[in-house]
C-alpha cells in the first residue's frame, strides 16, 4: 500500500474542519454567525461527533483498524527521523489568542473571558483525555506505553484552534484557518513520530473541538460565577524549555 493513500485519508478526515473555515462576506452575516457559533446548536457537533465516532470505531476493528496498522508500517518503512516539532505546535493555537491581545488586536471577547473560556476547555478536555488513557490501555503505536487513546497533544491543540476561530475569524479569516491548520499538523505529526495511531489522533481532535464549543455554551454561566467586579486583566507569556520539553507559560495580573 503506498504511503499516499493513507496520507489522503488523513488529509479528508480533517478536512471538514478546513472547510468548516470559510469567508464570512458582509458585517451582518458575521455578526450574525458569531453570535449562533456561541449558542448551542446540534449542528455544531457534527464534526467532532464525527471525528469522535470514527476513533471510537477505529479500535474495535475492522478496515479503520487495518488502516491505523498499515498507516504505522508506511511511515516505519519511509522515515528514518523523527521531526519532534509537535511537541510545541500543540500550544500554538492557544498562545496565539494571548499573543494577539497582547498585541493590542481584540478579539470577540476581552483576555478575561478568553482565559475562563480557555481554561473551561482545557479542563474539561484534560480531563476526558486522562479518564480515556487510563481505561482504554492501548498500546502505542512504538510500544512504548498503554496510554495511546486518545492524543492528547492532538486535543490541545485542536481545543486552541477552536478557541482562535471563535474569537479572531471576524478579524480576519486566516487567523482560523491557521490554527485548524496547526492543529492537523500537530495530529499529523503524532502519527509521524510513531506515537500515536490515526484514531487516537481523529479522537483527540474531536474532544479538542468538541470541549471548546462547550466552554462557550456555558460562558454566560461560569462568567456570572467569576466575573462579578470590573477587573483588569494583563498577561505576559514566556516559552518554556526543560532541555528535554518545550512548553509556555504565562502570567496573568488582574487590577
Amino acid at each position: 500500500m503506498p504511503l499516499q493513500k493513507p496520507l489522503l485519508f488523513l488529509l479528508l478526515l480533517f478536512l471538514p474542519n478546513l472547510v468548516n473555515c470559510q469567508a464570512l462576506t458582509s458585517a451582518d452575516s458575521i455578526s450574525k454567525k458569531t453570535e449562533k457559533n456561541l449558542q448551542f446548536s446540534t449542528k455544531q457537533l457534527i464534526i467532532p461527533a464525527t471525528l469522535m465516532t470514527y476513533g471510537i470505531i477505529a479500535t474495535k476493528g475492522g478496515y479503520l483498524k487495518t488502516l491505523n496498522t498499515e498507516l504505522r508500517d508506511e511511515l516505519k518503512e519511509n522515515i528514518d527521523e523523527k521531526i519532534t516539532i509537535d511537541d510545541f505546535t500543540q500550544y500554538a493555537p492557544l498562545a496565539s489568542v494571548f499573543a494577539l491581545n497582547a498585541l493590542g488586536i481584540k478579539g470577540r471577547h476581552k483576555l478575561k473571558e478568553q482565559i475562563l473560556i480557555g481554561a473551561s476547555s482545557y479542563l474539561m478536555m484534560t480531563g476526558t483525555v486522562m479518564v480515556l488513557k487510563s481505561t482504554t490501555k492501548i498500546e502505542r503505536p512504538d510500544g512504548s506505553a498503554f496510554n495511546s487513546f486518545p492524543s492528547g497533544h492532538t486535543a490541545t491543540a485542536f481545543a486552541g484552534a477552536e478557541l482562535l476561530w471563535q474569537e479572531y475569524r471576524d478579524v480576519s479569516i486566516w487567523y482560523g484557518i491557521s490554527g485548524y491548520v496547526v492543529a492537523t499538523g500537530t495530529g499529523f505529526f503524532r502519527i509521524y513520530n510513531g506515537r500515536h495511531w490515526l484514531s487516537d489522533v481523529a479522537m483527540g481532535a474531536g474532544i479538542g473541538i468538541l470541549t471548546t464549543k462547550i466552554a462557550y455554551w456555558i460562558y454566560p454561566y461560569t462568567s456570572n460565577i467569576l466575573f462579578k467586579s470590573n477587573k483588569k486583566v494583563s498577561s505576559n507569556i514566556t516559552p518554556l524549555y526543560d532541555g528535554k520539553r518545550l512548553g509556555v507559560g504565562m502570567i496573568l495580573n488582574f487590577n
